[in-house]
């Protein structure tokens, strides 16, 4: 039997870092964002040797075990090991599973995209299509989140689970006990504008999100010294709500003073968000007709979301291409992970 799935990537418009615990959980977070057509792809196909197999094609990462109840999850492909581990515990009554499980990101790792977290719910939707299982979208979401977090003791927040599952343009709410997903319909005239208004430029620098994700911890513990921080947390988080507002109006100036100003307040969360190279790409794009800037995700690299005059497109782009990054062209896409057998 064979199964695949897709699941979206995204880019956080506004908000990022709120979604982190323990500030979520003590302030309540609140995010903006979209998924792009760029996508994790993961396929699931059953074995007849007794044997499990994974294979990562775009970092070219394998591993091959006798099927057992319960894989070793460290070394190489621990998300894939620790997502089998819970679909054999509590989906399949602990009875090891033959199969392979390919997958493939249209984006690295530490891409600020939430790929990983993307790469864990495509690979956990193709699960629930080949076992039927009874996951709704905040079930599967859930899932995705507590494996990345409890199960791999990995650092990060909760929005790209759910955007990857929801997909489209959400207004996300994370509280200690629950998460509300506020799916926005945007016209696609103001999508259009949007989308000839934005580049999505990726630094060409992949980056580990747990030092910014860590600093980001700290400051929500209200300490004198990290007063600042949470301060810049803060405004982060009203970002969210100030960017929903103009893309509801079709404003999307305002989105770009909106974006302009969180940008500063996110530096301010953590000095690992950008460095010398991100600040000299960032005049450059300035100099070249940039409107504003801000890096997805937790900042340190990945892809860089750059609003700007669509007459100014292509000279700022002609401008970008004198870099070690690449832009790459994009389009919102308003659909959610998807899975199906073959």
């Amino acid at each position: 039997m064979i199964v695949r799935a897709k699941a979206p990537l995204r880019i956080g418009l506004a908000g990022g870092g709120t979604d982190v615990s323990p500030y979520s959980d003590k302030y309540g977070g609140y995010i903006l964002n979209v998924t792009l057509d760029m996508f994790a792809f993961a396929t699931i196909q059953t074995r007849d040797d007794g044997k499990v197999h994974f294979n990562a094609q775009d970092i070219e990462q394998t591993f091959t075990a006798e099927a057992s109840a319960e894989l070793p999850v460290e070394g190489s492909l621990v998300l894939h090991k620790a997502i089998y581990n819970r679909v054999v515990k509590e989906y399949n009554n602990g009875e090891p599973l033959a199969l392979d499980v390919i997958t493939y990101s249209d984006a690295p790792p530490g891409s600020g995209l939430g790929s990983s977290s993307t790469m864990v719910v495509a690979i956990l939707s193709a699960y629930r299509e080949l076992l039927k299982l009874p996951l709704g979208e905040y079930d599967l979401a859930h899932l995705a989140y507590e494996i990345e977090r409890k199960d791999c003791l990995l650092s990060g927040g909760k929005q790209d689970q759910y955007a990857a599952t929801f997909g489209g343009f959400n207004f996300m709410e994370f509280h200690q006990d629950r998460v509300l997903v506020n799916p926005l319909r945007i016209r696609s005239d103001i999508q259009n504008e949007l989308e000839s208004q934005m580049v999505l430029y990726f630094t060409g620098v992949s980056r580990d999100s747990g030092k910014i994700i860590d600093d980001q911890i700290k400051a929500s513990s209200s300490t004198t010294s990290m007063e600042q921080s949470l301060n810049a947390l803060h405004q982060v988080k009203q970002s969210a709500f100030d960017m929903k507002e103009c893309l509801l109006r079709n404003d999307i100036e305002g989105m770009s003073n909106v974006l302009k100003s969180s940008w500063q307040a996110k530096k301010s969360t953590s000095a690992s968000i950008s460095n010398t190279y991100i600040e000299e790409v960032a005049q450059l794009a300035i100099d070249n007709g940039a409107k504003s800037l801000k890096l997805s995700g937790a900042g340190g690299g990945g892809f860089m979301m750059i609003f700007v005059d669509p007459i100014n497109k292509r000279p700022l782009i002609k401008a970008l291409k004198q870099t070690d990054g690449q832009v790459h062209s994009f389009q919102f896409t308003n659909s959610g992970v998807t899975a199906w057998t073959v």
